[in-house]
């Protein structure tokens, strides 16, 4: 596995703050092995994404995580108990948030939850202010009275993740709770799980979105035919494709003379003339190169028409590390 990854777990996760630990988990159906040597651990308060494609090995990653289905070999750990399909105690420390809406659609969002907070063994007075609590927490507040069959399918997907936070569990594990919402309740959703680091608990989080694991999460693992192909923070993974930056400078007059004055600044580390009127160049720190690139450039005698940056993102770090983009 390429990227950032720490020494061997331990075997005392509370006291490290390690609230899940899963150590070479491998699942198997047939000839297909969905999940291979997959190993992460995450701590108290930390949001960790595993991002890929669909059929990456996510969902059966997260079926073992829960306890919902056994490994073939390897072993997770919830709050320093192992987890299985067996093991009831442990579950208690678990929410779990499927794709699939779990809610009963001839009852309200209040006596959803109250149903489910009953389910975990929660009771009054505590249950009615904890219900309260995350009304707020997921937006629905204002709408918890009414039936959930009368929702759009933001709102019910915002209602599934507080029936999985509801009792408050040390980790929460939110599979693709996005998918199929339109653009405005998605924003809404992933403003829920940005407020659940007020929660204090640890989340896991898998998508095959880009743009929400960079913005949720504290680190993320990249999963593609189920193995996890590197691990990190957003800026960690990204220095796995060199940390480069692209700019290009459109224009007019002496790009040849430009290019030969830009190829001697610090930090640029090529640049393109090949293409008519535009120079590509390859740039570390662009943001704060791109004055003295642009000052240059004119100065050499080239008339700038426009000037864009492009800096690498984790769909970058996808194609480098397995040839292929994030949604093949």
């Amino acid at each position: 596995m390429t990227g950032v990854v720490g020494d061997g777990f331990g075997v005392d996760d509370v006291a490290t703050g390690d609230v899940l630990v899963v150590d070479n988990l491998v699942r198997t159906y047939g000839d297909l092995t969905a999940v291979d040597d997959v190993s992460f651990r995450i701590h108290q308060g930390e949001t960790y994404g595993l991002l890929g494609p669909n059929g990456a090995g996510k969902t059966t990653t997260i079926s073992m995580v829960a306890g919902l289905i056994p490994a073939d070999s390897g072993t997770a750990r919830v709050a320093g108990q192992p987890i299985g399909p067996n093991e009831v105690d442990v579950k208690g420390h678990i929410g779990l948030v499927p794709q699939e809406l779990a809610i009963y659609p001839d009852l309200t969002a209040r006596e959803n939850l109250d149903y489910f907070g009953r389910l975990q063994g929660m009771r009054k007075p505590q249950l009615t202010t904890r219900i309260t609590e995350v009304l707020e927490l997921i937006g629905l507040a204002d709408r918890a009275g009414d039936l959930t069959k009368e929702y759009s399918g933001g709102m019910k997907r915002r209602l599934n993740i507080g029936i999985g936070l509801l009792h408050q569990p040390q980790l929460l594990i939110l599979d693709e709770p996005t998918v199929g919402v339109d653009p405005q309740s998605r924003n809404a959703i992933l403003e829920s799980v940005e407020a659940l680091s007020v929660e204090g608990m640890a989340v896991l989080y898998t998508t095959h979105y880009m743009e929400e694991a960079e913005r949720l999460c504290d680190r993320i693992g990249i999963i593609d035919s189920g193995r996890i192909q590197a691990e990190g923070s957003r800026d960690e993974l990204i220095q796995l494709t060199g940390g480069v930056d692209h700019v290009r400078l459109a224009g007019s007059g002496e790009t040849e003379t430009a290019a030969a004055e830009l190829r001697s600044l610090p930090g640029v580390e090529q640049v393109d003339a090949s293409t008519p009127h535009t120079l590509l160049l390859t740039v570390h720190g662009a943001p704060t190169a791109v004055a003295g690139i642009v000052t240059s450039a004119s100065q050499a005698g080239m008339s700038l028409t426009d000037v864009e940056i492009t800096r690498p993102d984790l769909e970058s770090v996808f194609l480098h590390l397995t040839g292929k983009a994030l949604r093949d």
